[in-house]
């Protein structure tokens, strides 16, 4: 504890030492995941515009720490109070974070002008899967598609908000799995058909309230299983997992997958199982496989989203990308994967086909983001000086 005070405390105030010009643009981590949606935009920003950039995690053991880039400077800030004052006394041009909520409850504002951009770290809605009020403190919104547009858009219109700057983003986790080698990787292996479980958390989830009796019907039917846990399944309820290991564990075709930062069984999978994760859309849009999805109730953390009268897109998509089982007719799962695997093909079109209507800049989503990022940067530099 005392170990983690003291190295935030050292990296804050050697943060404040840096030349006022370097640290025009900050990248804002609140965990490990944060890096695979702004490495692109990063890399960019150093390569193509010649920037210097600012990580901050609030991770002690993010990897990003050890990075060796002079062009990249990495610090940590940890977490409560010390972090709070941090983002109080920010003196920065532009801070980007993927953190919704920001400025609702104890992380505010800079008490000095910051021009701040949230990043989506997911492709589901903005109105129904987010609070009402997740991104009413930020200046600019990266979006990931035009369903973000139309959503933000007809929310500000609604609380009579005022308007932020939307920018063609698009989403660059999918742009990443796309350029990987594994978006091409052999499928049906001799061990038979490999079905990846990868739902989102919560008391309603499909591990929560399924888990056990889900991968007991798929293992009777003969696949080879892989559960991907939601990270907050594995922070939550890690007895859960234990029940899991001790169930399945010994099973030759079951595997429990908690490297979250391993891409590794979801690339070598030949079908996702999910509920309401935004994880189903990446493996959908990114590999372009099919997703099976179990009817549970839907994720909502805005009980008013239906007021903006635009239905959530991952509730439109998902008959468009897989099949939709009820989670009181598990025993229609098997004959239901069956048939996404034997129409492969035309899934693949099919997704194709929706993947360019969903999301912007496909294939060059860091690129527009770096773009839009530096601009903002350099026009508040300018009017600094």
């Amino acid at each position: 504890m005392f170990s983690d005070f003291r190295h935030a405390w050292r990296d804050s105030s050697r943060f404040k030492s840096v030349d006022r010009d370097r640290r025009s643009i900050v990248f804002y981590a609140q965990d490990l995941w944060a890096w695979k949606h702004f490495g692109p935009m990063v890399n960019a920003l150093v390569d193509t515009h010649d920037k210097q950039i600012c990580y901050v995690t609030s991770n002690r053991k993010d990897p990003v720490l050890q990075m060796d880039d002079p062009r990249i400077r990495t610090f940590y800030v940890g977490l409560g109070a010390f972090r709070t004052s941090w983002f109080q006394s920010l003196e920065v041009d532009v801070l980007v974070m993927t953190m919704p909520d920001f400025g609702t409850y104890h992380i505010k504002r800079s008490k000095h002008p910051v021009h701040y951009i949230y990043v989506h770290h997911s492709m589901v809605s903005s109105h129904m899967a987010y609070r009402p009020n997740a991104f009413d403190n930020f200046d600019s919104i990266l979006c990931v598609g035009p369903h973000h547009r139309e959503e933000i858009r007809a929310a500000e219109k609604l609380g009579s908000r005022e308007e932020k700057s939307l920018v063609d983003a698009g989403y660059g986790v999918v742009d990443s799995i796309l350029a990987s080698e594994g978006a091409e990787s052999a499928q049906n292996s001799p061990g038979g058909t490999r079905v990846l479980v990868a739902p989102s958390w919560g008391a309603n989830g499909l591990l929560e309230t399924l888990g056990g009796e889900l991968v007991e019907v798929l293992l009777e039917a003969g696949y080879q299983v892989t559960v991907r846990p939601h990270y907050m399944t594995i922070r939550n309820h890690p007895r859960l997992l234990r029940e899991l290991r001790k169930r399945f564990g010994s099973h030759s075709r079951f595997s429990l997958d908690a490297d979250l930062q391993s891409q590794g069984t979801v690339q070598s999978s030949d079908v996702m199982i999910s509920d309401w994760s935004g994880a189903a859309l990446e493996y959908a849009f990114g590999l372009e496989r099919p997703v099976l999805f179990i009817d549970i109730p839907k994720k909502v953390n805005n009980p008013d989203y239906e007021r903006i009268g635009i239905e959530p897109v991952e509730i439109a998509v998902r008959s468009q990308i897989g099949e939709i089982v009820s989670p009181d007719r598990l025993f229609d799962i098997p004959a239901a994967l069956d048939r996404l695997c034997e129409n492969r093909g035309d899934w693949k079109e099919a997704i194709r086909e929706v993947r360019d209507r969903l999301i912007y800049n496909v294939g060059s989503s860091a690129e527009a983001s770096a773009d839009y990022i530096a601009k903002v940067a350099d026009e508040t530099a300018a009017s600094r000086t």
